[in-house]
């Protein structure tokens, strides 16, 4: 009788720590301010005028439908793609996974669900809103007060190189009047279309999801020696990072 009431109060228990265990599970998975993609990374977010921006570069190796992203390592294959690919900086995860976030190529952006689910890559015009939002407000780059409010690294390892320009990223005048948006722009660089890596240190560059034509995308880039954002069009064959800005 004994043996038969001990069995049932553990029966018990397990299944009231089975349910306490899915309940829990599922606030976590129905609350709307983590954000977490499909490798359960997680990401925090930042209001910036009328968007909400991720704080942190995508490092995600998978869509968020699960499906994987190849990682390409090889200069040669990385520069021959014609499909998606990712890598690490330097095919370095250790030192610049955490920090810098995945570079990608602008067929995986191309697909459309790089971003977690209720996020996307911002195309050219969101980008636009987000720096005319900064030049209306008084965020963006004043040579007269040495401001480049958007810009800023995260912890000083992993700080912009150092810059002679006075007033701009890297330079010894900047830290005070750093990061006033929140959006923290990290130095990690970017994997050229022929493959090679460039600008670890120096520059933040990020994809949009808008075709400049047929070989080319639309993308935005803070470097070190510059106070300002700045457009360009790259080659669909680079490798940049990627942020997201919520639907």
């Amino acid at each position: 009788m004994k043996s038969k009431l001990k069995n049932r109060i553990s029966l018990i228990v397990v299944c009231a720590l089975l349910l306490v265990l899915a309940v829990s599970c599922k606030k976590e998975s129905d609350d709307p301010s983590i954000i977490k993609d499909a490798d359960g990374n997680v990401y925090t977010s930042v209001k910036i005028g009328t968007q909400t921006w991720l704080v942190e570069n995508l490092k995600t190796t998978r869509y968020n439908d699960g499906t994987s992203i190849p990682l390409v390592t090889d200069n040669t294959e990385w520069k021959n793609l014609t499909t998606p690919g990712y890598c690490w900086y330097g095919n370095d995860a250790s030192n610049n996974e955490d920090a810098y976030g995945a570079l990608y190529n602008w067929h995986t952006v191309e697909k459309g669900n790089l971003c977690p689910k209720g996020w996307h890559i911002p195309d050219d015009s969101e980008w636009t809103i987000m720096e005319d939002y900064l030049i209306a407000n008084g965020f963006n780059y004043d040579e007269s007060t040495s401001e480049n409010l958007i810009a800023k690294s995260i912890a000083t390892a992993y700080d912009w190189e150092a810059s002679s320009f006075p007033g701009v990223v890297g330079s010894a005048d900047f830290p005070l009047k750093r990061n006033s948006t929140g959006f923290s722009a990290l130095p990690g660089g970017n994997r050229m279309s022929i493959g090679l890596f460039d600008y670890y240190g120096g520059a933040a560059v990020w994809w949009s999801a808008t075709e400049a034509d047929l070989l080319s995308a639309w993308s935005r880039y803070i470097i070190s020696t510059s106070g300002s954002m700045t457009r360009t069009y790259l080659s669909k064959n680079a490798g940049l990072s990627a942020r997201c800005v919520k639907d």
